[in-house]
C-alpha cells in the first residue's frame, strides 16, 4: 500500500520525525479500518429465474443446437448443480416453495383438485401475509430488495388495493412488473387458455339462452303461443347472468391479468408484450445501479420462455429452433446483459448470482403454425404438470461468485431451489430463529467444504399428494426414487397429457403403484427400466428406508390432508387455510386491480425514457 503525504508534512517531519510517523500510523490505520469494513459488507444477490425452461434447452447442459453463451459463461466462471430440484412442476406452488423454502402446502398453496395454479388476478388467493420469504428476511438484514418481472401470488385478498399478497408484503422493497403471468390471452391472436373448458361451456349455454329467449319472445308476439310475460323476465335475467358470468371474466382476460405494476401502482393495462423484454431488463439494471452502495437483492423473474412466445426483432427467426429457440436465445442475452452489469459497476466479488428455471420444460404445447413451444427436457422423462417425473422437475441451476467459489465446479448431489432461502439466510448473518424449513444452506457443498448435500431424502408433490420420494444413501452414489403414482397420460401411449395440457394428480387421471415403482436415477437417470426384487438386492431395504423417511416427514405436516382418509396433524405449526379453492380462485371484480375507474381500466406506461 503506498500513501503520498503532502509536501506540507514531508517538510514538517524534516523538523520533527515523530510527527511525520504519527502522521502515517494514523493514515495507515485509517486505510486498514476502510479494508475491514469492505471486507464486512454482507454481499449482494442476483437471482435469476426463468419461466418453463427445459434443462435441455442450455449448452453447459448438453445442448448443441441453442445458443446460450452467456449463461454457459456463468457455469464455467463458477458452479453448476446438475441434480438442482424443483418442489413442483408447475409454476406458483414451485415459486411458492423457492420464495419461502418450504414446500408449496406449508402456504396452502397445494391444489386438491383441478386448478393448480392461480388462474385470475382478482382472485382471493395467493402467498399467505402470514408467511416469511428470503426478500422479507432480507430485508430485516438491513438490505434493498427489489423484484423484476413475474410474481404469479397473487395480490388482493378482500377488497382492491389491500395488497395483501403483494410483493412489497413480503419483504420487496421495490417491484416492477407482471402480477400474474404471460398467458395465451396477453397476446391478440393466441386464443384462451384459462379454464378453456369451462369458457366455452359457459359461452354455449349463453347462446342458448340468447336464442331461446328470442325464439320465445317472436312466438308470443306472432301469437303462435301463449308465452307468460314471467318467464319471459326470468329468461331474461337467466341470459343476463350468462353474458356476466361469461363475458365479463373471459373475454376481457387481457385486461384483467395481463398488467404492469410499480410497487403497487398499476402502470399499464392491458399489458404489451413487444417491448416488455427491454423494459424488464432495463429496470433491473436501474435497481443494480441504484444501489451499488448498499446491500441488495435483486430477484429478476423473467417472462422467457413461457407460451405465448413473442421475440423482439432483432432475435426473430436468427435460431433453429423456431420462435421458442428465438426467445430462448433472447432470454441468455438478457442474462448476460445483467451480468455485464454487475461487472462494471465493479461488484463481481461481492455478488452471488444465481440461474435457474422454475420447473422442466412444457412438453405438450404446440400448434401447427409455431410447431414445438415448449422447452426440451433433454433425456429426462416427463415434463411441466407431470408430477414427480424428472423432466418437469430438474431444472438448471448455476452459482457464480469470483473469488468464493470456484470456476468449472461441478456439483452432481441433489439440491432443491428451497436450498435458496437458508443460503441466503446464512449469507446474510440472519441467525433469528425460523419456522419449519425444507431447505438446506448450499454453501458448505458450491465451496467444496462438504462432498454430500443434506437432502438424503426429497419429497416430490403433486398438488399436495405427495407423488413421489428420492433418497441418496449415505456412502453410496445410487440415488433411489420411488413413484406412488404416476399421471395418465392422454391419448394413452403419448408422453404427456396432450388432451389437456396440464396433467392432473388426483383420482382417474392417475394410477397407483402398489408397491411403487423404483428406480435408480444414477443408474437411470431417464427413469425408463424399473427395478425389482430380482435386479436390486437392495429392493427391499429402500422401500423400508423410504417408508420410514415419509412417516417422519408427515409428522411435520400442519393438519395436512396426507391421504385421502388420514389427516395427520402437527402441533408444532399452525394450519393453513388452501389457497387453491375454487372459491379463492374465480375472478372477482371488487379485487381486479386497475389503472382509471373500474371497469373502464386501461392505461399505458410512458417508455420514452427507454
Amino acid at each position: 500500500m503506498f500513501l503520498y503525504l503532502p509536501e506540507s508534512v514531508h517538510c514538517a517531519g524534516m523538523r520533527s520525525p515523530l510527527l511525520a510517523h504519527l502522521l502515517l500510523a494514523l493514515l495507515l490505520a485509517a486505510g486498514r479500518d476502510v479494508t475491514g469494513e469492505e471486507l464486512d459488507r454482507k454481499p449482494n444477490f442476483v437471482l435469476m429465474m426463468v419461466d418453463d425452461l427445459g434443462i435441455g434447452d442450455i449448452g453447459c447442459y448438453g445442448n448443441d443446437t441453442i445458443r446460450t453463451p452467456n449463461i454457459d459463461r456463468l457455469a464455467s466462471e463458477g458452479v453448476k448443480l446438475t441434480q438442482h430440484i424443483a418442489a413442483a412442476p408447475l409454476c406458483t406452488p414451485s415459486r411458492a416453495a423457492f420464495m419461502t423454502g418450504r414446500y408449496a402446502f406449508r402456504s396452502g398453496l397445494g391444489s386438491f383438485g383441478r386448478v393448480q395454479v392461480l388462474l385470475f388476478l382478482a382472485g382471493s388467493g395467493g402467498l399467505p401475509p402470514s408467511e416469511t420469504t428470503f426478500a422479507k428476511r432480507l430485508q430485516q438484514q438491513g438490505y434493498t430488495t427489489g423484484l423484476v418481472g413475474k410474481w404469479h401470488l397473487g395480490v388482493n385478498c378482500e377488497h382492491r388495493g389491500d395488497h395483501c399478497h403483494h410483493p412489497n408484503q413480503h419483504g420487496f422493497s421495490y417491484y416492477y412488473g407482471l402480477p400474474f403471468t404471460l398467458f395465451n390471452n396477453c397476446v391478440p391472436g393466441e386464443g384462451n387458455d384459462v379454464l378453456a373448458d369451462f369458457e366455452r361451456t359457459l359461452r354455449y349455454l349463453t347462446m342458448m339462452l340468447g336464442v331461446g329467449l328470442f325464439t320465445l319472445v317472436c312466438v308470443r308476439v306472432c301469437g303462435l303461443l301463449e308465452v307468460s310475460l314471467r318467464l319471459l323476465v326470468a329468461l331474461f335475467f337467466l341470459s343476463f347472468l350468462a353474458v356476466a358470468l361469461w363475458y365479463a371474466p373471459f373475454m376481457l382476460l387481457q385486461t384483467w391479468n395481463c398488467i404492469i405494476m410499480r410497487n403497487q401502482e398499476v402502470i399499464e393495462q392491458p399489458m404489451t408484450v413487444e417491448t416488455l423484454p427491454e423494459r424488464l431488463l432495463g429496470e433491473a439494471q436501474n435497481f443494480m445501479k441504484r444501489n451499488v452502495d448498499r446491500p441488495f437483492l435483486l430477484f429478476f423473474s423473467l417472462i422467457h420462455t413461457h407460451t405465448p412466445l413473442f421475440t423482439t426483432p432483432a432475435f426473430a427467426g436468427k435460431s433453429r429452433h423456431g420462435r421458442y429457440g428465438d426467445n430462448l436465445e433472447e432470454m441468455d442475452w438478457m442474462i448476460g446483459k445483467i451480468t455485464e452489469t454487475v461487472d462494471s459497476l465493479g461488484l463481481a466479488n461481492n455478488t452471488l448470482m444465481y440461474f435457474t428455471s422454475d420447473h422442466g420444460g412444457h412438453l405438450e404445447i404446440s400448434d401447427s403454425r409455431s410447431g414445438q413451444k415448449g422447452g426440451w427436457n433433454g433425456i429426462y422423462k416427463g415434463g411441466k404438470s407431470m408430477g414427480g417425473w424428472e423432466g418437469g422437475i430438474r431444472v438448471p441451476g448455476i452459482f457464480r461468485w469470483p473469488g468464493r467459489l470456484a470456476a468449472g465446479k461441478v456439483v452432481d448431489e441433489p439440491t432443491s431451489l428451497m436450498d435458496l432461502y437458508p443460503t441466503l439466510k446464512y449469507l446474510a448473518k440472519d441467525t433469528q430463529p425460523d419456522r419449519q424449513l425444507d431447505g438446506y444452506n448450499l454453501m458448505p457443498v458450491l465451496e467444496g467444504k462438504v462432498e454430500r448435500s443434506e437432502h438424503e431424502f426429497m419429497f416430490h408433490y403433486c398438488g399436495i399428494y405427495l407423488n413421489a420420494v428420492r433418497w441418496h444413501p449415505p456412502g453410496s452414489d445410487s440415488i433411489f426414487k420411488v413413484h406412488f403414482f404416476t399421471p395418465n397420460f392422454s391419448p394413452p401411449g403419448a408422453g404427456g397429457c396432450y388432451d389437456t395440457k396440464v396433467c392432473l394428480c388426483h383420482g382417474k387421471f392417475v394410477t397407483y403403484h402398489n408397491p411403487p415403482l423404483l428406480y435408480d436415477l444414477f443408474h437411470d437417470p431417464s427413469e425408463s427400466r424399473p427395478l425389482s426384487p430380482d435386479t436390486e438386492p437392495r429392493y427391499a431395504e429402500v422401500l423400508e428406508q423410504i417408508a420410514k423417511a415419509v412417516e417422519r416427514h408427515q409428522t411435520t405436516i400442519p393438519n395436512k390432508q396426507v391421504s385421502d382418509d388420514t389427516p395427520q396433524p402437527n402441533a408444532d405449526e399452525p394450519s393453513v387455510e388452501s389457497q387453491m379453492t375454487w372459491n379463492k380462485i374465480l375472478w372477482r371484480p371488487w379485487l381486479q386491480p386497475c389503472c382509471g375507474t373500474f371497469p373502464f381500466c386501461g392505461c399505458k406506461e410512458n417508455t420514452t425514457h427507454i
